[in-house]
């Protein structure tokens, strides 16, 4: 059993999002496991129940959709995880900003250190919730929070983002609002915004993994669907993540038996250089090329990244796998760089997303270097730049 409660809450949660992941043609014959993954095909229904249900209230105007008066581009997927959503968020932020629009990322922080549970149960008896004023990770000029107080994406954004407010709190109508009163934005992103419908959307951009586009079909808890494939109606733009230029014709003709006519945009996550966690020292990917190193990742697809690494020629000697979001402890950093001297490690690598949640440490016998990844469009720029056109478009309509 791991030493730290937490690492033993993420190795439970590891093994049980191993199990619903399983497909009905090839299940253990545990009799245990199967009973364990028929119960949660059973909760599955009732959860796909209450989804549908809330699209209905929705749909028919019984649950109310706030309008805030701008523009409104959520940027989500359909599944938990994996589908490379930040660079897409920032490639969007980014585009609009050199347009000229004044924009804000809500964010939901997720696994961000919240605040004591009495407080939140005080704030909820005293209605004081919707007071208090959201997180401000950027206000378009400065980094205000580190990535503990905002979580990783946020924190993320707002580093390669200077000139984007980036606000995070549950309640992204008030975030909205917030951005809108105190920044003057006229362009609100949703992060992670696909579910989110207590907030109108202009503009709703899905991102589809083309490794894993639907996992094994099932809905949250069985599988790993928040909601049904067929939702897939709602969206305008679809982007296909970790494209590689192979032929995508067959997850194409089925996505369109559910979506008809959204735009499809394919892209691919392109590692653009190593940069040191503790220092701004940086090395061109060629210094991969035979170099002995340790991957280290708490992401929830680690496959991509290391076989991006052996890819570009580095000899991987230690792999070393966290929960999704794990929160690295100071003396986890300082057993890794001692197995690394142990294994013949001349570095060790990690993905950027991770080393937001690096702590400080002294050693340095061993470099670590992060994977500086963005988005590179292989295919669909010009309708990209077309959606970037049409929301830039409305806003002169809407001020006439």
């Amino acid at each position: 059993m791991p030493d730290n409660p937490s690492n033993w809450r993420e190795s439970v949660e590891e093994s049980v999002v191993e199990l619903i992941q399983l497909d009905a043609r090839h299940l253990p014959r545990e009799r245990l496991i199967r009973w364990f993954l028929w119960l949660l095909r059973q909760l599955s229904r009732l959860y796909l129940f209450g989804v549908q249900t809330r699209l209905y209230l929705y749909r028919n105007g019984i649950f109310r959709h706030h309008s805030l008066g701008c523009q409104v581009i959520s940027v989500g997927n359909l599944t938990v995880g994996g589908t490379g959503k930040t660079p897409v968020v920032e490639v969007f932020a980014r585009e609009l900003q050199k347009q000229g629009r004044n924009v804000a990322i809500l964010s939901r922080g997720y696994k961000k250190v919240e605040l004591q549970w009495w407080r939140r149960l005080m704030d909820k008896i005293l209605l004081r919730t919707r007071q208090r004023p959201p997180r401000v990770v950027s206000d378009g000029r400065e980094l205000l929070l580190d990535s503990e107080m905002s979580g990783d994406e946020p924190y993320m954004l707002a580093t390669h983002l200077p000139q984007v407010v980036v606000l995070v709190d549950k309640d992204r109508v008030k975030s909205g609002r917030y951005a809108i009163s105190r920044y003057h934005c006229d362009t609100l992103i949703l992060d992670d915004g696909f579910q989110y419908m207590t907030l109108k959307h202009r503009q709703d951009i899905v991102l589809i993994d083309r490794l894993c586009p639907f996992a094994n079909g099932h809905v949250l808890p069985r599988g790993l669907l928040r909601e049904p494939i067929k939702n897939l109606s709602r969206a305008n733009v679809i982007f296909l993540t970790k494209c590689d230029g192979s032929d995508t014709s067959d997850l194409r003709r089925r996505i369109r038996q559910f979506n008809d006519r959204a735009e499809i945009i394919e892209c691919r996550h392109r590692a653009r250089y190593l940069r040191d966690v503790y220092s701004d020292n940086e090395l061109a990917l060629d210094a991969l090329r035979g170099m002995r190193v340790g991957a280290v990742s708490g992401i929830a697809a680690p496959e991509g990244f290391e076989d991006d690494l052996e890819r570009r020629g580095a000899n991987i000697l230690l792999r070393r796998r966290f929960a999704d979001h794990h929160r690295y402890r100071q003396q986890e950093i300082l057993d890794l760089i001692n197995q690394a001297r142990t294994a013949g490690v001349t570095a060790l690598i990690t993905t950027e997303k991770d080393a937001v949640r690096f702590p400080k440490v002294d050693r340095r016998d061993v470099p670590i270097y992060f994977l500086r990844v963005d988005i590179e469009l292989l295919s669909g720029t010009e309708t990209f730049h077309d959606c970037i056109a049409r929301i830039c478009y409305k806003r002169t309509r809407e001020r006439t």
